[in-house]
């Protein structure tokens, strides 16, 4: 029986450029964290191998404390292995990371950096396909099909795309990998990095996703898989185990002038004992009045201090007003006449779009200014 843990996309370094600078020192921490979770988990869990399917690192060159550290928090426990793939980010062309990192590793550490079988037990053996550049064109796994290992039983380790994956030729861009490949190539389990969002391919292929989020783009919470395999020919057994320290969220909020805007949006949000480690960008759509809509703004800006990061995007809602709510601006005068001649510009189909969203922009203005003074 093998039992190992599968990880990957690590990203160790990512610099976080478009976020506040206390933002990105909490993101940089929770990634420099990473090793020590999950070599916590492989021992809660009795695994004795952690298998990182590439871009363990983010750069090429990543800072010399980034690479130390992580070897630091992987040696503290002498028992477990730790084996390191290549990936587009830190592929093994990067001559300088990973010289090193191989003179600094503990020898509980190996780096994968040729494509030949490494034993992983008396009776398991690991194939592994290290890119040497960043887009090396080719399927990288073709050489597991005729892996000369006896009757060990095989684990395939990779980074790239499975062929079609998503409706696309491929899932991130590094290589294409032939999505029957664990079949064809009589393995147990196809270990696999590249995407961030984990995803079953087939039972015997998984990508494990990253470890830690680093942006929107999935909903699920990050996660490493834990493997378990009694024997060649058996199936796997496949158990994700939560990793992330810090959740993304991106919901959305469609709303219309019959809904209760506070209610919805206090609906959405997170429990707040979770808001200090979440990044949180709400996507808002549809319309409300102007009294609604000034309510429903009080309301994001007071929740957004509760968050480690926080956005709302005002963009796809729409404000809805008739005589009585220009009544709010003023009742007759130079303010009435401008507010008037705002809405009418706003719902002008001879005009461009970017101006019809000016005016828009700018009555409402107005009526935040009006709802400020009546408040």
């Amino acid at each position: 029986m093998l039992r190992f843990l599968h990880s990957s996309d690590l990203h160790l370094g990512k610099p976080f450029g478009r976020f506040p600078e206390d933002v990105r020192g909490r993101l940089r921490q929770a990634r420099a964290e990473i090793p020590a979770r999950l070599a916590r988990l492989a021992r809660d869990h009795g695994a004795g191998h952690i298998l990182l399917a590439g871009d363990t690192f983010d750069q090429l060159t990543p800072a010399p404390q980034v690479i130390r550290q992580a070897l630091n928090a992987m040696a503290a426990d002498a028992d477990l292995h730790w084996l390191i793939l290549p990936g587009n980010h830190d592929h093994a062309g990067a001559t300088e990371l990973w010289r090193q990192l191989r003179a600094d590793a503990p020898p509980n550490v190996t780096a994968l950096l040729a494509p030949r079988p490494q034993a992983l037990a008396d009776d398991a053996v690991l194939l592994p396909a290290p890119p040497a550049e960043r887009s090396p064109g080719r399927d990288l796994t073709d050489w597991f099909d005729n892996a000369e290992t006896g009757d060990a039983l095989r684990i395939g380790l990779a980074h790239g795309s499975v062929a079609d994956f998503e409706g696309t030729s491929g899932a991130g861009g590094s290589s294409v990998i032939a999505p029957d490949r664990a079949a064809r190539a009589g393995l147990g389990y196809l270990a696999l990095g590249d995407w961030h969002g984990q995803r079953r391919i087939d039972p015997r292929t998984w990508y494990s996703g990253t470890p830690e989020a680093d942006s929107f783009r999935h909903n699920a919470t990050a996660a490493a898989l834990l493997v378990r395999i009694d024997g060649p020919g058996a199936a796997p057994e496949v158990t994700p185990l939560e990793t992330g320290a810090l959740r993304w969220r991106r919901p959305s909020l469609a709303l219309d002038p019959q809904d209760d805007p506070l209610a919805a949006h206090a609906a959405c949000l997170p429990p707040l004992a979770d808001r200090a480690d979440c990044l949180f960008d709400l996507r808002l759509s549809g319309a409300l009045r102007p009294a609604a809509r000034a309510d429903l703004d009080r309301a994001i800006a007071a929740a957004a201090p509760d968050f480690l990061w926080h956005a709302a995007d005002p963009a796809g809602l729409t404000l809805l007003h008739d005589a009585t709510d220009l009544d709010l601006i003023d009742r007759q005068g130079a303010l009435r006449t401008a507010a008037e001649a705002l809405a009418a510009e706003a719902e002008d189909p001879a005009l461009s779009p970017e101006a019809r969203q000016s005016a828009a922009d700018a009555l409402e203005q107005l009526f935040a200014l009006a709802l400020e003074e009546h408040a």
